[in-house]
């Protein structure tokens, strides 16, 4: 995607509104909400760019019973949702944390129907990251947007955060889309009309001077959008330095923008949706791990819990600090470059990863977060994961995409080689050598995973028999979608690191977005939302989408609260 200039930043100054809103990514949710509700809102941004995380993710929003999933004829319901959001979070965050989200989520897809120009599509057959809990759904509940036009933006198009995954091609690829042109060798009707239809879509667009994008871009765009056309000022180079109180109320904030201090007076509250702690290392080191690399988050470079620090100045309480949504992804070749993104490689026959043992250690198909989790529980036992690689066969590399851009049959990079990220052998032995991990292990786990593939079934883990497992296997392939024998030389591994895409701890708040003092007694005029506040589901991942749509709905949620409207409980 071409580059744009970003417009001149508008100055800040010291100014009263309603609400102001710390963020800009789903932050532009309680922002719409509030300009329906007669609020004013200011929206502030840390860097030069609109659309946080938001705009660098895959762009799907996870919500029980909404109203896509309504039109769709799903048959999901509140009471299911909340039953499988309960079941999922299953004590490790307040249940009335969950059940707002669930209660609130389809009225937060109406209104941002009714405020932006977005439009949305459910992401049919995208299970429920675990769809075999009560209330779970294997059709699954993820929706998206629909690929946006750009060009809506109008001047301010150069000021929308870039995307994490640019192929450079005028193709919005929706994650619908993605999981076909990934099987596009193995199912070429699909992948391939999936292909010309999005490219037609956007070389099209060009001719009549509309850039479609679709993903984290089109959620981002399409949120502010909405913010443009409800004339909601959003200052950006424009950083938190202090929140103002009076007696035990938040009134306001100090920012800097350019060296210069400002005071904003904010009637009705202050919103912090500024984003996680993804790149404060100190932090995560402290919180979570000292083995995490440098800046290996997939988050906007922007998040280092700022809003999170300055909150806990004025008595909030954190939690869940250790956790994350984790990610596993192809280590960087050099230290400072982002790791490569892995979606449905780990899900894929002819795959399976190994640690420093050359032993499996977890069903490879698993959800990224609970894979990511069994790595830190690992760890935090004393039997740390020293390193991980994905090990593969030619028949795979010629029949699936790699790591965000390698097509099949593509040679893997000579650069990873040099790197010591990738190996190769004609043999398992020769490529347990290679990565120096125990030849006689490696061989063995080697032996033991083809002869289960062949039978379809995982005696060790379970690959494949979940719904959500199957989602991103290769459906060609029976009995078992996500297992296949490695018997097509030569064999691979590429060298795995464990990613984000964002951390999910941070200030606790309740079911109305109020931030809370570590005596459980409420910050009055204070709300977090996003990946500030602490995970509405706790421990756990429900769906594809399922932090976005946590932002969405408690930036509604908060909105209201600070309007002194009333949402569903």
């Amino acid at each position: 995607m071409a580059k744009r200039a970003v417009p001149p930043l508008t100055p800040a100054r010291d100014t009263t509104v309603d609400l102001l809103v710390i963020g800009s990514g789903t932050g532009m949710a309680a922002a719409l909400s509030a300009k329906e509700l007669g609020l004013s809102s200011l929206i502030v941004e840390k860097t030069k760019y609109v659309g946080g995380s938001t705009a660098r993710s895959g762009g799907a929003f996870w919500m029980p019973a909404n109203p896509v999933l309504k039109e769709a004829k799903t048959g999901d319901t509140v009471d299911r949702g909340r039953t499988y959001v309960r079941s999922v979070v299953d004590g490790t965050a307040p249940v009335e944390r969950g059940d707002a989200f669930v209660d609130n989520g389809a009225e937060t897809v109406a209104m941002l129907q009714r405020t932006t120009p977005m439009k949305f599509l459910w992401a049919e057959g995208y299970s429920d990251y675990h769809p075999e809990r009560p209330g779970g759904a294997a059709v699954g509940r993820t929706c998206e947007c629909r690929p946006f036009n750009l060009s809506q933006l109008g001047a301010e198009r150069g000021r929308l955060r870039p995307g994490l995954m640019d192929t450079g091609l005028p193709m919005p690829t929706t994650g619908a889309d993605y999981k076909w042109m990934n099987l596009m060798v193995r199912t070429p009707v699909k992948g391939f009309s999936r292909i010309f239809r999005r490219l037609a879509q956007g070389v099209a667009g060009l001719a009549v001077k509309r850039e479609y994008a679709a993903g984290g871009q089109a959620i981002a765009a399409g949120l502010f959008a909405g913010v443009l056309n409800a004339n909601i000022p959003v200052w950006t180079e424009t950083s938190l330095v202090r929140l103002v109180k009076d007696g035990d109320r938040v009134t306001g904030a100090v920012l800097e923008q350019n060296g210069r201090e400002v005071t904003v007076t904010a009637t009705r509250g202050v919103v912090l949706a500024a984003g996680g702690f993804d790149h404060d290392m100190a932090m995560r080191r402290k919180f979570q791990s000292e083995r995490l690399l440098d800046h290996e988050s997939l988050g906007a470079e922007s998040n280092t819990g700022d809003a999170i620090k300055i909150a806990q100045e004025i008595g909030a309480d954190i939690d869940l600090m250790d956790q994350a949504w984790w990610f596993p992804a192809v280590t960087p070749t050099k230290p400072g470059k982002p790791p490569l993104v892995m979606l449905a490689e780990r899900s894929l026959p002819g795959s399976f990863i190994v640690d420093q043992t050359g032993r499996r250690f977890t069903n490879e198909s698993s959800d990224y977060m609970s894979f990511g989790q069994l790595v830190l529980e690992r760890e935090r036992a004393g039997d740390p994961i020293e390193s991980m690689w994905i090990v593969f066969d030619q028949k795979y590399r010629n029949s699936y995409m790699f790591a965000a851009g390698l097509f099949p049959r593509a040679p893997i990079p000579g650069s990873w080689y040099k790197a010591g990220i990738a190996h190769q052998g004609t043999n398992a032995a020769e490529l347990a050598e290679s990565m120096g991990v125990p030849v006689e292990s490696f061989s063995d786990q080697f032996r033991r995973f083809n002869e289960d593939a062949a039978a379809g079934v995982d005696s060790e883990f379970n690959r494949g028999a979940s719904a959500y497992d199957r989602y991103y296997g290769d459906p060609t392939v029976e009995p078992n979608p996500n297992m296949r024998p490695l018997d097509h030389g030569p064999y691979f591994a590429v060298k795995m690191t464990l990613s984000d895409l964002g951390t999910c701890g941070g200030l606790r708040a309740d079911d109305r977005a109020r931030v809370l003092r570590e005596d459980g007694s409420t910050i009055d005029g204070l709300y977090a939302i996003g990946n500030t506040a602490a995970n509405a589901f706790g421990h756990r991942y429900p769906g594809a989408g399922a932090t976005i749509g946590q932002g969405l709905v408690y930036g509604y949620i908060a909105a209201h609260d600070a309007a002194g409207s009333t949402v569903s409980s």
